[in-house]
Parts: structure tokens; sequence; C-alpha cells
């Protein structure tokens, strides 16, 4: 029997370990809890971002140059909403739009967005398990200088350049885990936090009444990638994001939002130099290449997770 392993994860950047570890371990081994604040209605289409970047990427769809979307996409549907006056500042792919038409038929006959990801996945293939960390919606919204701003349009439309001063979860408070998320958590061998933006990507995950208590509980289990290295994001604001909230941009600011349910946290031999700060936090340092340009830099660091100690 293989390590049962769960991951939390964003989009873009988890995928790349993500598609290391489905490589490298029974893939039905693989449980994936998946960001669901970067969801938005457009079109009258409800679009989970993350849950379609990690599916599109274990089912071998995606288009890797972006890391989000199908390969050799078209989008004429896009331009023709445009020429009707519609907003197409949020690229959605002609391919891509059955996805999310598929997703908002199967929520309007009642099914949850755990029952829609099952689907979607099932259908292009992927066997490992996809769950949204709730069934609830929960919007991300950056308060910002040009004030509350959906994480998208934060992103998307206006390219990072708000000055972020908040982020909310709007009803978070009120949310459930999704079904599994718990179970997945408990009965899980590793838990590994994927490098993902550990404040819009990770960060809402953690929001989830019971997620992090159950982390904690499990604390010896949890291994986090951390998304910086040398103080630069490898993917996305990251880096912009901590600094403008306070947070230090570097391996060891990270780690301090990550002390209190991870007992092991792996960076980039760039950031070697951080390790003894970084164990005075409660945490085991592990130094690894985290840098995932070619598919078999992603597997050799799942590998390497997978033989950690604990």
């Amino acid at each position: 029997m293989g390590l049962k392993i769960t991951a939390l994860a964003g989009g873009v950047g988890a995928s790349k370990l993500l598609l290391g570890l489905y490589e490298v371990m029974n893939a039905a081994d693989l449980t994936i809890i998946v960001n669901t604040g970067d969801d938005i209605v457009l079109h009258g289409l409800k679009i989970s971002p993350d849950l379609d970047i990690v599916t599109y990427t274990l089912a071998g769809v995606v288009d890797f140059k972006k890391g989000w979307g199908l390969r050799a996409e078209t989008f004429h549907t896009l331009k023709h909403l445009a020429a009707y006056g519609r907003p197409n500042w949020f690229n959605l792919g002609d391919r891509d739009l059955a996805t999310h038409i598929h997703r908002t038929a199967l929520l309007a006959d009642g099914k949850t967005l755990t029952e829609a990801a099952e689907s979607i996945r099932i259908s292009l293939g992927v066997k490992s398990r996809t769950l949204p960390m709730s069934d609830t919606p929960i919007p991300t919204f950056i308060d910002s200088n040009e004030g509350p701003l959906h994480f998208q349009e934060y992103l998307v439309k206006r390219r990072t350049e708000p000055i972020v001063k908040g982020i909310r979860f709007a009803g978070v408070e009120s949310a459930q885990p999704a079904h599994g998320v718990l179970e997945a958590i408990r009965e899980a061998d590793r838990i590994l936090i994927c490098p993902s933006n550990p404040l819009i990507s990770i960060g809402p995950i953690l929001a989830v009444p019971q997620i992090r208590d159950h982390l904690r509980a499990h604390k010896q289990k949890v291994f986090a990638v951390c998304p910086i290295v040398g103080g630069k994001s490898l993917k996305g604001p990251s880096d912009k994001m901590l600094a403008q909230l306070g947070h230090q941009p570097t391996a060891l600011g990270v780690a301090k939002l990550y002390a209190g349910f991870s007992g092991t946290f792996v960076i980039d031999p760039a950031d070697k130099s951080q390790s003894h700060a970084i164990a005075a936090l409660g945490m085991k340092v592990v130094v690894l290449p985290t840098v995932m340009k070619t598919l078999a830099q992603k597997r050799k660091l799942a590998r390497a997770l997978l033989s950690l100690p604990f």
C-alpha cells in the first residue's frame, strides 16, 4: 500500500507539484483540497478557476505555457460576447466554456460543487480526487486603495496594480468544509501544503471553519512547500501582497504564517540561510530544490517529499 496523500492547493503554482505527485505515486491515493475563493460568476456561469487548473493539469489537457485553460484553445465566443457589450476581461475559451456550462447546470439541478468537481474529473479521466474547500461560495475580496475588488478583478482585470490593504473571504464564518475534506485530512498519511500563494490560495482554505484546527491536530504530518524563493514569488503576486500587508516576502515570512499547523517546512537552497530562524518557530526545515520548470524537476520534488521522514 502506498502513502495516502492529501494536498492543499491553489491553481498554477500548486499544479506543478501535483503533476509530479500524480506521475510518481498511485494517483488514486492522492486527494486534493482546492481553493474556491477565486470562484466567480460571469455571463451567468459559475467558474471555478483553481479546480479547473488542477483538473486540466492532471488530465494532461492544460495549456502548459500559460498554466491555465486548455491547449490549442479558441476564443470565438468571448469575442462575440464583447460585441454584445459583455465584459471580456476574463479569458474563457470555447472548450473551457463547456466545463462551466456543465458545472452551472449541475448546480442548478441541486448538485453540490463537490459533485460537480467529481463529474468533471471523472469525465476527463483524472484518477485523483479533487475536492473544493467548501460547497458554499466563499469569494475572496481584496480591500484596496481603489475600494473592494473581487480577487479576479484585482488579479486579471487590474493586473495586481491596486495596493492591497486587506483580504476578506465573504461568508466564510458560516461555511462548512465540503464533504470529505476533514476526512481526507484525518486519514492522510501525509498532508502537503502546495507552493501556492499563502494569502489568497491557501489562506481561504485555512479560513474555512475546522480546517486549520484539523491541520493543527495532525501537525506532525503536515509538510508545507514554500512558494517564495530568494524573496520572489515563483508565480503570481505573493511577494507583493505579503509586503503590502506587512509580512516579510521571504521564506521566513511564509513560515510564520504556517508555523501553527505545519510540522515541516520545505525551502529552496536559495533560502538556506533562513533555516535557523524558521527552525526557531518550532518547525523542521528541509532544503530541497523547489523550482519546477521541467517535468523531471516536478517528479524529483514529489519523490523527495514522499520520502521525507516525519
